[in-house]
């Protein structure tokens, strides 16, 4: 049998919150999850692909709320958690995914986007912990899965200020981690994905370099959908601090 096959995976049964749930890997991570018996809370500013996605997962004989989801509102995001613990009574665990990755030369000076990193990549993670940490303390369990990146292990050129966010999830989560005797913290660090980050890139000239240079050999959303569901998977007393999933011709 598979480690990773559902009967070995203590998954059926926990209520999951996922930022960034629209596309990509929160889109996959609520397919794999769900498969797993996992009741769903799905958060992002796109309701109508939430609904789509609601839909597939409650005629497979899931569970799924939808909520319209700005990770830049503090007020939002807690609201998203109280949807939660609303519909279902609880909280397991929160998948901080949502992201954003408008790559530029620092000498462009595209400080609006800049801002807009450390909105979405720093402080909605750090909004998301603030609004799941009282119902986990109060349950005395729960896990922060926190969607980070390779480029939170490594700096690249024109990548410096979403490098910088993504150091500063792997910080958050190692901190918070050694904050607590029962709350387990796990970052994703995720090589390069099938996802639509690169159309965050306003500079057409970049997004096509990265496009062609960085994102030739992508892994599918669902590898890193099946590493989360991996660490969400383990015994109460195993917490997998840290995942790098990267495709095996990436080098970087």
């Amino acid at each position: 049998m598979s480690h990773l096959d559902s009967n070995s995976l203590d998954i059926a049964g926990k209520v999951v919150a996922i930022t960034g749930a629209s596309s990509g890997i929160g889109e996959a991570t609520a397919l794999r999850l769900s498969s797993h018996g996992a009741r769903l809370a799905l958060g992002a500013r796109r309701t109508d692909r939430l609904e789509a996605l609601a839909a597939r997962i409650r005629e497979a004989g899931g569970e799924a709320l939808v909520h319209a989801l700005d990770v830049t509102r503090r007020d939002e995001v807690e609201a998203f958690v109280q949807a939660t613990l609303a519909q279902y009574g609880r909280l397991d665990v929160l998948v901080n995914n949502a992201g954003v990755m408008p790559l530029s030369r620092m000498s462009d000076l595209k400080i609006d986007e800049w801002e807009r990193m450390v909105d979405v990549n720093v402080k909605g993670v750090l909004f998301g912990i603030g609004a799941a940490l009282p119902t986990m303390n109060a349950q005395r369990s729960g896990q922060i899965v926190n969607v980070s990146s390779v480029a939170g292990r490594q700096v690249f050129a024109t990548a410096a200020v979403y490098c910088a966010t993504k150091f500063a999830v792997h910080a958050l989560s190692e901190g918070l981690r050694q904050e607590s005797p029962f709350l387990r913290v796990t970052t994703i660090a995720p090589g390069a994905v099938e996802s639509e980050l690169t159309g965050t890139i306003s500079d057409p000239e970049m997004k096509r370099e990265v496009d062609e240079v960085f994102r030739k050999d992508l892994l599918p959303a669902d590898a890193i959908a099946r590493a989360i569901a991996f660490a969400i998977g383990q015994p109460a007393d195993v917490d997998v601090n840290e995942l790098l999933v990267r495709p095996t011709a990436q080098p970087y």
